[in-house]
């Protein structure tokens, strides 16, 4: 008997083994069989300019009751400065719709809206010492139009980006023209956000107003994106109109399914981007590039996905901006993390929380730079 319970247990781990190999081999694949839509595309109508007028179009605004709103939660421990800052912040979640019967979400889709709701208390949250949070609800493009090159997955993105625009148009109607500006997203935010920049910010009166551009989780090309913002990166961490933008992997990193999603889209002027540096910043340091040890790292936010809350816990995750341009951050970290870990060691879920109490530390630093470079101080 003990011998048999013994082949089966061989027997088990051989299967697992070969299960692992066969995902590890076919990662790509299986990920776009999973969730590329299967549907034809549908044609969508655009929103009415006044469709941001309604409070039901944000996830966060201001005049929400602090209890109700997503952006204004705080993880134990930290408590809210006696005086907010004076920035509006623009935030463009991420991807929540992971469907594939669909191209885009419905504004309605109880599912996708739940997870918005999280990712914006996770990932807005660092910014919310400043006076106003925006963030909006859009009819974001479904992740499977990320891992595909097919027109239907452009003309989803497109649809997406005329709705964060629409948005977009109606924050800057309803802040006061002389409020300085944070932009700030995360993957399918920061793209959109990345559009922008390019369409609504560079060369205008808005672009003194930018505080900093916080373009996380998508890669921000430095020949392709860049030039076309009007903003340079962040060089050093007292300074402001700035993008700031990093994608973190733990070791051994198998970034091949990131660099080739960043490969199928163009970049800000039109050209192909595969192949073509992308910045990273440290969001350990506030520079570009250079590395740190754990012991900078102020808190990361290990979120509790059932309760929808979390707990900060500091010097365990170090970061480095390597050849590869993507933030590396070590062996796996010994956090309650690895539900939501992408194939290859990619912490893309994670970009933001990791380094949440630095992040919020980056903010009002550069608000500070902001506020004395314009005077305001």
């Amino acid at each position: 008997m003990a011998r048999k319970f013994l082949y089966l247990v061989a027997g088990c781990l051989v299967i697992y083994i070969v299960i692992r190999l066969v995902l590890t081999a076919f990662a790509d694949d299986l990920t776009r069989w999973a969730f590329v839509p299967d549907a034809p595309f549908s044609e969508k109508p655009a929103l009415a300019e006044s469709a941001y007028d309604k409070p039901e179009m944000w996830i966060s605004r201001p005049g929400m009751k602090a209890e109700v709103d997503p952006a204004r939660w705080l993880p134990p421990g930290v408590e809210q400065a006696a005086e907010p800052s004076p920035e509006a912040i623009f935030f463009v979640h991420p991807t929540s719709y992971i469907e594939k019967g669909s191209w885009n979400a419905n504004l309605d889709d109880a599912t996708s809206r739940e997870r918005a709701d999280l990712f914006v208390r996770g990932m807005a949250s660092p910014f919310n010492a400043a006076s106003a949070i925006w963030a909006p609800r859009y009819r974001q493009a479904a992740i499977g139009a990320f891992l595909t090159d097919q027109p239907e997955a452009e003309r989803a993105i497109d649809l997406a980006y005329r709705d964060v625009l629409t948005a977009f148009d109606a924050f800057v109607k309803a802040v006061p023209a002389d409020q300085p500006i944070v932009l700030a997203g995360h993957s399918q935010g920061a793209f959109l956000l990345r559009r922008i920049l390019r369409d609504r910010v560079a060369g205008t009166l808005l672009q003194q107003r930018i505080v900093a551009a916080y373009l996380i989780g998508w890669p921000v090309s430095i020949p392709h994106d860049l030039p076309r913002t009007g903003l340079p990166p962040c060089e050093t961490a007292d300074q402001a109109g700035c993008i700031v933008s990093w994608l973190s992997v733990a070791d051994p990193a198998d970034t091949a399914m990131l660099t080739g999603a960043y490969a199928r889209r163009r970049g800000l002027d039109g050209q192909a981007v595969g192949g073509s540096a992308f910045l990273c910043s440290n969001p350990l340091t506030g520079t570009r590039g250079g590395k740190a040890d754990a012991a900078a790292n102020l808190g990361t936010l290990v979120p509790d996905f059932a309760t929808g809350t979390g707990t900060l816990v500091p010097q365990v995750v170090p970061a480095a901006c390597e050849a590869d341009d993507f933030l590396h951050i070590g062996p796996a970290p010994k956090l309650e993390l690895d539900a939501y870990v992408l194939p290859g060691n990619n912490y893309h879920v994670y970009d933001m929380t990791l380094f949440w109490a630095n992040l919020r530390t980056d903010f009002a630093r550069r608000s500070a730079a902001w506020r004395t470079g314009s005077g305001q101080d």
